[in-house]
């Protein structure tokens, strides 16, 4: 396995890390079993770990904490806050008033759960989940600096950060003497491309390493999802609008024939794909079961040359999405129809 600096940190990771969101009720429910998987990442060079608080609420962090021990110190270890540790997509849970979000008050508290489930004392990275706007960049900023001089956190990130909050937050780093966001973590595959036209420039210029997520365009690009066939995998069962969108499966079906005349498995073309990108440090891998981890290691050494990259962008052009994820964030400003909807009097031109 070779290794990548991650950003300007001098930490040393591999281009693959390993997800833990599938170990856990949510995936593997077997504490044994995923254990044993993250063993083989582990022994197959694999030393960068992400997992994060709401995963199986707490139960991945608890899987990780018990695998990484007599190893602690061989791995990167990364997790994230942001959420309620019981989050419910569905709703039927309610959020408790302060026990989520990017305040000073969560973080240390969330932070101090996860050191105590992970069984350690500090972590290497600690990263915003999504963005949080009730709480101001720089209130978050602050807490994050003495969580890191007080040694619990060695580098901070972020997930699914805009560009223009990337800039603002090192901007406010920079003008109040706090530490700055040294990683992003957003979603990139050969389907969701987006983030090459403002995001990954960004972090190149501020010379922050970049964890993506989802490079197999949330399961997309297994080769199990067909255009016009039933489909019945452990994700089809959440009901992910993603994986029946009909642009996203028309593309699917042109990258199983690309990857087919190239000769290689289409998670091995996903994954080469998804690293080949300068700004890209690594790729989250999230596999639930010992079969998918084992094919997805098998790619290691895939090398894509410029003819197929240039096949794969006549199939999705540089810097577009096609469709959306359905896990992907959306700024307020898309989310609530008052914030881009004048007051009726005020919409006409006279």
């Amino acid at each position: 396995m070779r290794y990548r600096t991650l950003g300007r940190t001098g930490i040393q990771v591999s281009p693959y890390a390993l997800g833990a969101m599938m170990f856990g009720a949510v995936g593997n429910p077997d504490h044994d079993d995923s254990i044993r998987i993250i063993h083989r990442a582990l022994d197959a060079g694999i030393n960068f770990v992400d997992t994060a608080d709401m995963y199986s609420r707490g139960e991945s962090e608890e899987i990780v904490g018990k695998a990484l021990k007599g190893r602690r110190e061989d791995v990167v270890l990364a997790t994230k806050a942001r959420f309620p540790v019981n989050f419910d997509p569905s709703g039927a849970t309610p959020v408790v008033p302060n026990q989520s979000g990017a305040s000073r008050r969560w973080l240390i508290r969330a932070l101090e759960g996860s050191l105590r489930r992970l069984g350690t004392d500090y972590v290497d990275l600690f990263q915003i989940h999504q963005p949080d706007p009730d709480t101001d960049l720089e209130e978050t900023l602050s807490a994050l600096t003495d969580l890191v001089r007080a040694g619990k956190v060695r580098a901070i990130g972020t997930s699914s950060l805009p560009a223009s909050d990337i800039v603002r937050s090192h901007w406010i780093a920079e003008r109040r003497g706090l530490t700055r966001f040294r990683t992003e973590q957003p979603p990139y595959s050969i389907l969701n491309r987006g983030i090459e036209r403002e995001v990954l420039p960004a972090v190149e210029e501020y010379g922050m390493g970049t964890l993506v997520w989802s490079p197999l365009a949330g399961g997309l690009l297994t080769g199990r999802y067909r255009k016009n066939r039933q489909n019945s995998t452990h994700r089809s069962q959440f009901g992910f609008r993603h994986l029946s969108d009909e642009r996203r499966l028309d593309a699917v079906e042109q990258l199983i024939d690309l990857a087919q005349n190239a000769g290689i498995p289409l998670t091995h073309l996903a994954m080469a794909f998804a690293i080949t990108h300068p700004g890209v440090t690594s790729a989250i891998i999230g596999p639930r079961t010992m079969e998918q981890l084992d094919d997805l290691l098998a790619g290691v050494d895939v090398t894509l040359t410029d003819d197929l990259l240039d096949q794969i962008d006549k199939i999705v052009p540089p810097g577009t999405d096609i469709g959306t994820l359905d896990m992907a964030y959306n700024p307020p400003a898309i989310l609530k129809p008052h914030l881009r909807r004048r007051l009726i009097p005020n919409r006409p031109a006279a």
